[in-house]
């Protein structure tokens, strides 16, 4: 499956939240947190890397009273994927830091 090559930031920020316990199921909301994406940002994004098989989506059994809440984490191509994109993260974050300060 062919994958947009040139990622969002806001996508790069998904994938490295989920790099930092890749195994474990995370909550959209922990997410959001973590990232400080919006949800209209961030759900948008779980959504198409689910669709891509990127990500397992599961619904957590509630406890009585409370609503069931959606859980995320990365199917093993997904963290091949992610770990894959980490140079480019890199190169990115360096090309930033070298503008930092430049006044356009």
């Amino acid at each position: 499956m062919r994958i947009r090559s040139q990622l969002s930031p806001q996508t790069l920020q998904v994938l490295d939240a989920f790099l930092q316990d890749p195994k474990d199921w995370k909550y959209g909301y922990d997410i959001s947190r973590n990232t400080g994406l919006k949800s209209g940002t961030l759900y948008p994004i779980l959504m198409r890397m689910a669709e891509r098989k990127l990500l397992e989506a599961s619904w957590e059994t509630a406890e009585i009273g409370k609503p069931p809440r959606h859980m995320y984490r990365l199917t093993p191509n997904g963290l091949r994927y992610a770990r894959e994109q980490q140079p480019l993260r890199s190169k990115r974050r360096s090309r930033q830091a070298a503008f930092v300060g430049v006044k356009y």
